[in-house]
This record gives C-alpha cells, structure tokens and sequence, in this order.
C-alpha cells in the first residue's frame, strides 16, 4: 500500500502592488475649480476684541453686478441693521464698507470671536435677503465661506480702509483724482484730509462709530486718506 505524505497548503505570497488609491498622499482630494481659491474649511484663527476685522462675502457666479443703483439702497439698510441686531447687540459692528460687482468688502469689530462669527453669518443673510427680494429670486446668493482677517496694526488699518473704500477705483478706467464712490460708506468717513471734497449723504449712516483704538485713532497716525488714493 504506498504511502501517503502530507502536504502543506500552498503559501500566499505578498506581491508588491502600485499604491493608487486609499490613504493620505499628495494631491490626493478633490480638485479645486478654476478661478479664486476657495475659503478653506477649517477652524477659523482666534479673534481678539482690540483688532479691526477686514471681512470679504464674494457672491456666486451668474448673479447680475451687486454694484447694480437698484441694489444699493436695499444693501445700505441690510448693513445698517446688521450693527443694530438684537442677535449681538453691541458685539458686533460695521464701521466702513464697499459694494463691487461680484463681492462686498467690510470693517467690522466684534467683541470676540462668537460675536464675529454670528455677526457676519447674520449680515450675509440679511443681504442675501435684500439682494433676492430687488431681483425677485430666492435661493444661495454668496459662492463662498466668508474671508476674515484681523488687523493688528496702525498701519494694517489704514491700509485696509484705503483698500475698502477706494476698491472700486481698481476696476475703474481713469476715474477722476477726487471721486467718491457712492455706492460705500465713504460719503459718511470722517477721516479724509481737510479740503477733501466728499457728496453729503442724506440719509442716517449705514455704519457706526468704531470704538477699537485702533479703528478710531491708532489708523490715524499714520496720516489721514487722501482723496486721490487708491489700493495698491
């Protein structure tokens, strides 16, 4: 009777396969669109209550220019109620401001970092709001997460200022040396140097008093805005 031998079972060999896919390597994730880089979701950077804050809401694409004379009137108020909100009563405030075609530019303060955050996602939604109740639409108007930075210094200040409500001097072809741009809250700035020729506004100011040293002095130690600047 011959003799039987027991054998093993076959051993699996690891082969070396090409990593394609699965797990944390560069570039992988979605790819970003073309155009602006987009807010990044992540925590945002802690907020302290003696900075100025530069915020910039940026609205979807397809939406007819924000800059639009019937628009205005209707975002000047939403701005307006937006310091006056019950939501963060005094927290929160809009100091300076500008309306282009496809973004708002703002200087806000806020008490800390909860008042900021409220503050702003409560101002999004009001223009929101004003700007689909003038087109008769309804649905998303801002693209993006709102963009915010502190201002920590005099000169950061001035220079932000300058940049908000000067912005639309970028866009614009040889505007001349002492306009204005109504479509802000430069008509109601205090802060032009004398000789300054600025349109008197006629109605009640859009925005409030800053109260950071900062926003009502430090800026200026800088020197006042001449008529004639513009961002650089």
């Amino acid at each position: 009777m011959p003799i039987q031998v027991a054998r093993r079972p076959p051993k699996q060999l690891d082969l070396p396969l090409p990593r394609t896919w699965g797990g944390r390597r560069a570039g992988a994730g979605r790819k970003a669109g073309p155009g602006r880089r987009a807010v990044a979701h992540r925590t945002r950077p802690a907020h302290r209550t003696a900075h100025p804050v530069h915020v910039t809401l940026r609205a979807r694409a397809g939406l007819p220019p924000l800059r639009d004379r019937a628009l205005f009137p209707e975002m000047r108020a939403a701005v307006r109620s937006a310091s006056r909100s019950p939501a963060v009563g005094s927290g929160f405030r809009v100091v300076h401001f500008s309306v282009q075609d496809d973004h708002v530019h703002l200087i806000v303060e806020a008490h800390d970092a909860d008042h900021l955050g409220r503050g702003v996602q409560g101002l999004a939604i009001r223009l929101a709001r004003a700007i689909n109740r003038v087109l008769s639409a309804a649905g998303k108007v801002w693209g993006d997460r709102y963009h915010a930075r502190d201002l920590r210094t005099p000169r950061e200040v001035r220079t932000a200022i300058v940049y908000v409500l000067m912005n639309a001097k970028k866009h614009l072809r040889r505007p001349a040396k002492d306009w204005v741009d109504e479509l802000s809250s430069a008509p109601w700035f205090d802060g032009f140097r004398l000789g300054a020729v600025v349109p008197s506004p006629f109605d009640e100011s859009p925005v409030v008093a800053p109260r950071t040293w900062l926003g009502a002095t430090g800026w200026r130690r800088c020197g006042l805005v001449r008529i004639d600047e513009a961002p650089a």
